[in-house]
């Protein structure tokens, strides 16, 4: 069930387009990811998602409640990190939250436990009593979130809400984003295209004020499936590596090289083919041909003709790639924040081990 439409929205700027007839759902639940290049019309957007920004045409309904129409109980649904966090530098985060809790009328009985909580899940309990314009910028970071959060919203849309955090802190706000899409619907912009895909159950891409994906990344993957390549390495002559690939439906474009050997006994041959993600399959044609399902049919097509397959790699269009052919732009970043993303991905792969 879908808990936000985006109906048709365009917002033009003297005469020109912000953004252009741009319609999507968004289903409870769950984390979505935002993304665009710079001045692809993302923060417009949001803005208009939040009702921050009149839209020039088009509507936004939050279960049902128009943005415009209904704003007051429209936007009681949402939470919203900006990407300035609006912070009132001489107040506490406890005296902050608090206003905030306030302003969106939670009762006086339960004001102090909920903020006690919201300070708890977001970290920032060892600083709730320092005035915020002497916390670092992670600390504050962390303050916008938690006032995005305050009233247990069932939308949360954070955008950009690690920059400025050290390695360790966006280890901790991912892991905070991942359990807040439990329970409600996340939409997370960042530039950060690991991040997105670390945390991520669903894209939203736009590019030139205009829509051009909103899918799994999954299922992204396999839309670009042509760009992918399998390699191997097979005990077989060309002929028979032909005959083998042939009665594969998926694969596409196979080029077989001889391997040279001393020994001409050892038949052994170089392949690199592409595959298609679209399925000849007539009981579900909607079935999506990933890279596992090309490989699995490679290999019982090969070890029913009892041929060996002495390697068998591939290489997969990652998600930089697709946001690259799907906007022709490609995502910046600086080093700063590539160094903290390396050090990342390091620090998860060492704790899946």
């Amino acid at each position: 069930m879908s808990i936000l439409e985006v109906k048709n929205i365009t917002k033009l700027y003297n005469g020109k387009n912000g953004v252009r007839n741009i319609s999507f759902t968004i289903e409870k639940q769950g984390v979505y990811g935002f993304l665009g290049p710079n001045g692809a019309g993302k923060s417009t957007t949001m803005n208009i998602m939040t009702g921050c920004l009149a839209a020039t045409e088009g509507t936004v309904t939050i279960n049902e409640f128009d943005i415009y129409q209904d704003p007051v109980y429209a936007k009681m649904l949402i939470g919203y990190l900006p990407e300035q966090p609006p912070l009132y530098m001489e107040r506490t985060p406890r005296e902050y939250l608090n206003f905030v809790a306030e302003a969106k009328g939670i009762v006086r009985q339960e004001r102090k436990a909920h903020v006690e909580e919201v300070m708890k899940r977001v970290g920032i309990t060892d600083v709730a009593d320092r005035l915020i314009k002497y916390l670092s910028k992670g600390y504050k970071q962390r303050v916008g979130i938690a006032q995005a959060i305050v009233g247990d919203p069932d939308i949360i849309i954070l955008d950009e809400p690690t920059v400025g955090l050290d390695p360790a802190q966006i280890l901790e706000i991912r892991q905070l984003i991942r359990d807040l899409g439990k329970d409600h619907t996340v939409i997370l912009s960042s530039h950060i295209l690991q991040e997105v895909n670390a945390v991520c159950d669903k894209l939203i891409i736009i590019s030139k004020g205009r829509l051009v994906a909103i899918d799994t990344p999954e299922n992204l993957e396999a839309r670009f499936a042509g760009d992918n390549r399998i390699n191997m390495v097979v005990g077989a002559s060309e002929k028979e590596c032909e005959e083998i690939l042939s009665g594969i439906s998926a694969v596409v474009n196979p080029r077989i090289t001889p391997i040279e050997s001393d020994d001409k006994k050892a038949n052994k041959v170089r392949i690199s083919l592409g595959y298609t993600s679209k399925s000849d399959d007539t009981v579900s044609p909607d079935h999506i041909n990933t890279c596992d399902d090309v490989i699995a049919d490679i290999f019982f097509a090969f070890a029913e003709k009892r041929k060996v397959i002495y390697e068998l790699t591939n290489t997969k269009a990652g998600l930089e790639e697709i946001f690259l052919e799907l906007t022709g732009v490609p995502e910046e970043s600086d080093n700063k924040e590539a160094v903290n993303n390396e050090a990342i991905n390091k620090e998860e792969t060492k704790e899946a081990e």
